[in-house]
């Protein structure tokens, strides 16, 4: 009996310069291992990817994950201005706002991450805070980077009776990490929210209909020895075979 192939999971990946002043793509080395321990096969999705080429490549693969990042541009989402915006890359934002479409079509299993659940949020109309701390009342320190390290537990989370995520942790409350200083602030339709921060901020979206579309505004790659992070990355992978 022939054994079972890992399921190819494509991973979105960033542009930098590197110090040869070269661009060169850039994916944390922890999502690459969080889909290898979890019995997956990570593909990197280079950024720049024309629409055929990105349709071709998503009929190869089993599943997709929207890694974290800089930001999106605001004017994609009607976003307030503010000086803490960083990052934007509008090749980025297309291919993955055209990814989240794509995958949605095809029910393809989608985990996004921190700058992916915006993603997913902004793709399908939602809106986001640009700098949670300046545009949120009462709200709790979101942005534990870069002088913090990635594992640090910020905030507990809530999760939602019966919703995936709820399901996958098999607790109504968990401990995450934080390294963000964006949020959402208008759920995308379509759209569920299933998880919440202390403070009422959305940390969590899962696609209503969907096989398996789920985001998280943590980094559960960076939690590897958390059970919970561990089991979201199975489900994902199980939803891929």
């Amino acid at each position: 009996m022939a054994q079972q192939q890992p399921p190819l999971i494509g991973i979105t990946s960033g542009w930098v310069t590197n110090s040869s002043g070269l661009l060169v793509h850039q994916l944390g080395e922890a999502y690459t291992r969080a889909i290898l321990q979890a019995g997956g096969f990570p593909v990197v999705i280079p950024t720049g990817l024309e629409a055929p080429a990105l349709q071709g490549l998503l009929e190869r693969l089993d599943g997709v994950v929207l890694s974290g990042g800089g930001d999106l541009d605001p004017a994609l989402f009607n976003g307030d201005p503010h000086p803490k915006v960083y990052g934007i890359s509008p090749e980025r934002d297309q291919l993955e706002i055209s990814l989240v479409h794509l995958a949605l079509e095809m029910d393809m299993p989608l985990l996004a991450i921190c700058r992916g659940i915006q993603v997913l949020n902004v793709a399908l109309g939602g809106q986001l805070y640009t700098h949670i701390a300046d545009q949120k009342e009462h709200t709790l320190k979101h942005d534990w980077f870069p002088k913090f390290p990635r594992d640090k537990l910020a905030h507990t989370i809530s999760l939602k009776c019966d919703s995936v995520l709820d399901q996958i942790y098999g607790v109504d409350e968990i401990q995450v990490n934080s390294l963000h200083h964006q949020g959402i602030s208008t759920v995308g339709e379509g759209l569920e929210a299933t998880a919440f921060a202390p403070d009422g901020l959305v940390e969590g979206l899962e696609a209503k209909g969907a096989s398996f579309a789920v985001g998280v505004q943590w980094h559960p790659e960076c939690l590897p020895a958390d059970e919970g992070s561990q089991k979201l990355f199975q489900a994902l992978v199980q939803a891929c075979q």
